[in-house]
């Protein structure tokens, strides 16, 4: 099932004799700010920590997650990466009729098959600029007991308005929604945008990650917002000592530093519309490709020429720099594929890399 992810830095470094080190990764979606600036530093500092277990239930990192956000403790779950939860929720919720809103992130397919359960795509369109039309899901909401929506989505960059959810949510009570915010934080007044907080909503989950927009994946942690019936359903099939004792270190100190994380999600937000809006206006007027439209860190991109979508990975990952090649999300093809920001420098080259590529 891992097949289904992105870009592997030791391959592409094994098939140029090289070290990983020297492959530049814009095929993940992170913060090229991140992390915060005396962050790694805690973790040093800390690191005795992993003489001990960490706390069993993880409860002061709910606890942290409930002030921060002031959400009630009780609607809230901690796990090892939100995609844990996915596979989890699956399982817990006793899923038997699952729709995803695709293109989507391969784990909500892949979860499906682990446990045995019918999946059915509802693909957003190129027509459409892949934006998700909700009168045709709401159409066929009913028929389905549970409901994946990546928002903004991934890899299309798609984002749908809050008040359009709560409509469609509100209008199918029978019907579970999960909304994956992952990357709701690189989007500007994303606070005011978030589901996390619409308490009313009982047929509602919402997953929330901070591996992204702080850089810390390799912390993997994650939150789950829902009901209290709905986490007490997800704890059954939590592990004791899931979350490492440097990932609830971590975690809690960052969510601590509210004025800190102010100011370094308003930085990133904005280094991120500039370096989008600059990286965009690069390749405008370039003929062979097409980029969708984008409020986030990363870009999709179609290849309208005879070149496809591993031919231009190729050729850019001679230069040591990975991109995503999104053949093998189910709704595109092998002439898509996905740029994720990163320094100016880097997108500058990347952008000269792509047209090089469009000449040959």
């Amino acid at each position: 099932m891992i097949i289904g992810h992105g870009g592997n830095k030791k391959a592409l470094a094994k098939r140029l004799c090289c070290s990983p080190k020297e492959i530049i990764d814009m095929s993940s979606n992170l913060n090229p700010l991140g992390p915060p600036e005396g962050f790694e530093v805690y973790i040093q500092e800390n690191v005795k920590e992993i003489r001990s277990l960490p706390e069993v239930d993880a409860m002061g990192m709910i606890q942290a997650f409930s002030k921060s956000k002031n959400i009630d403790s009780a609607r809230i779950a901690v796990g090892n990466g939100t995609t844990w939860f996915i596979y989890t929720l699956i399982q817990a919720l006793k899923s038997k009729e699952v729709l995803i809103c695709g293109p989507a992130y391969s784990d909500y397919k892949d979860a499906c098959i682990m446990h045995n359960v019918q999946y059915t795509f509802l693909n957003s369109s190129e027509d459409s600029l892949f934006v998700h039309d909700l009168n045709k899901i709401s159409e066929v909401a009913d028929n389905f007991d549970t409901i994946f929506i990546c928002n903004p989505n991934n890899p299309t960059a798609g984002l749908i308005a809050k008040e359009d959810i709560i409509k469609l949510i509100n209008k199918h009570p029978d019907t579970l929604f999960v909304v994956d915010e992952s990357y709701l934080p690189f989007v500007n007044e994303a606070e005011d945008l978030s589901l996390i907080n619409n308490a009313e909503l009982a047929n509602l989950v919402v997953l929330a990650s901070m591996s992204k927009i702080f850089r810390v994946p390799g912390l993997r942690t994650g939150f789950l917002i829902a009901n209290p019936e709905i986490i007490k359903q997800v704890m059954h099939y939590y592990q004791p000592w899931s979350i490492n004792s440097l990932a609830q270190k971590g975690v809690i100190y960052l969510l601590e530093k509210e004025d800190q994380n102010k100011a370094f999600l308003e930085k990133t937000r904005k280094f991120i519309n500039e370096e989008r809006e600059s990286f965009i206006d690069n390749l405008k007027n370039t003929y062979g490709i097409q980029l969708f439209p984008s409020e986030t860190s990363f870009i999709l991109a179609k290849l309208t020429l005879n070149l496809k979508s591993n031919d231009l990975c190729r050729y850019i990952g001679d230069q040591k720099i990975l991109i995503r090649d999104c053949s093998n999300f189910y709704g595109l093809s092998d002439k898509f594929v996905r740029f994720s920001l990163k320094t100016q420098d880097l997108n500058k080259r990347l952008a000269n890399l792509v047209k090089q590529a469009l000449k040959q």
